[in-house]
């Protein structure tokens, strides 16, 4: 079955495309944070909002007004800079002798690496440093408080894939499961587990997220929690669906009649005949949940600082949108790779598991 399925799925190539694109995606997430050279949580106070580019940072004429800050910061004077290469040589005076731990803001600053004291006044309140230059490249540019913002949504992917695969995997083993057996049993145990699935749809979603509130704290496992509660309804119905068609054929009838029992019936012959519905509509909820984490992240109900989410990181840029407009396209590029890649990837594999497909190679 493994093999078949391979062979189908090497046929179709927007498929392929598609779990490569998801794959690359996936290792970005998970490897790409520790070789962007920037923590996620970094913050760059002299690079709030910087634009994409591929140039280094700080610009030439961006050295001097970082040395004044920084010299502010430690209570000093800037008298002098001179910039040689990656080097930078610059004279610090105070009214009172000087500090030398005072420095040490100079490689927090993310800018500058260790300071070297190359001559010092008799009365110490004069003092000339020597520090290397750190250069600072940010593709996607900088969010609003001066992190970089391909860390940011590479750590973000983190989060939203982990939710979205969670919840599809839950909606999966809960749902096919009730799904199966409420189309199966059929008559009153169907109509009363219907009759449930219609109370739980009843409950509207933002009020059983405050109630869990109630007793658990916002964050990423209350998300998952709340999402995974809610999203297998649709995944019961449709698999109960499928089932009350199929369990009516003619091989399913025959399997009964060899002696199988419900549960064998269900999981040899049922539930594989349902898997181009069910891996559809899966690859379906996976964005869907991500969609629904950005919705309460939105509300200050999803996933809290210093985690993040793509879901976080658009609502921050739409709310920075006409003076930082990649702070929302960064987020939604990957967004939108990922919702089209698996969308592809769950028609490809719902056509591959199509087992008319299957029947019609037999032949």
């Amino acid at each position: 079955m493994s093999l078949t399925l391979a062979r189908r799925l090497a046929r179709d190539r927007p498929a392929l495309v598609a779990l490569a694109s998801l794959v690359l995606i996936a290792l970005a997430c998970f490897v790409g944070p520790r070789l962007t050279g920037h923590p996620p949580e970094r913050i760059y106070p002299d690079f709030v909002r910087v634009a994409p580019s591929l140039a280094a940072h700080p610009r030439p004429d961006a050295v001097r007004p970082a040395l004044t800050r920084l010299a502010f910061r430690m209570r000093l004077t800037l008298e002098d800079v001179a910039q040689d290469g990656d080097r930078v040589r610059m004279t610090l005076t105070a009214p009172k002798p000087i500090d030398a731990r005072s420095l040490r803001l100079l490689p927090r600053s993310g800018l500058f690496g260790e300071a070297q004291v190359l001559e010092r006044s008799a009365d110490g309140r004069r003092l000339v440093v020597e520090a290397p230059l750190r250069r600072l490249t940010f593709l996607l540019g900088t969010d609003a408080l001066g992190r970089d913002l391909l860390s940011r949504c590479l750590a973000a992917g983190q989060v939203s894939l982990l939710i979205g695969l969670t919840a599809a995997l839950a909606a999966l083993l809960i749902g096919v499961a009730y799904g199966a057996v409420s189309g199966m049993a059929g008559g009153t145990v169907d109509a009363l587990m219907m009759r449930l699935l219609d109370i739980l749809y009843a409950l509207p979603f933002v009020f059983f997220v405050i109630m869990l509130l109630v007793f658990f704290r916002a964050g990423l496992w209350l998300v998952l929690v709340a999402v995974a509660a809610v999203e297998w309804l649709d995944m019961a119905r449709i698999v109960r669906t499928q089932t009350l068609s199929l369990k009516d054929r003619d091989f399913v009838r025959a399997a009964s009649a060899l002696g199988a029992g419900t549960v064998r019936i269900l999981v040899r012959h049922i539930v594989p005949n349902t898997l181009g519905s069910i891996i559809a509509a899966a690859t379906l909820l996976v964005p869907r949940v991500i969609l629904l984490e950005s919705f309460l992240s939105f509300l200050g109900l999803g996933v809290q600082e210093p985690d993040t989410s793509w879901g976080v990181l658009i609502a921050e840029g739409a709310r920075a949108l006409e003076s930082a407009p990649w702070m929302l396209a960064a987020p939604a590029g990957f967004l939108v790779v990922t919702l089209v890649a698996l969308n592809r990837l769950g028609d490809g594999l719902g056509e591959a598991l199509d087992p008319r497909l299957s029947a019609a190679e037999a032949r």
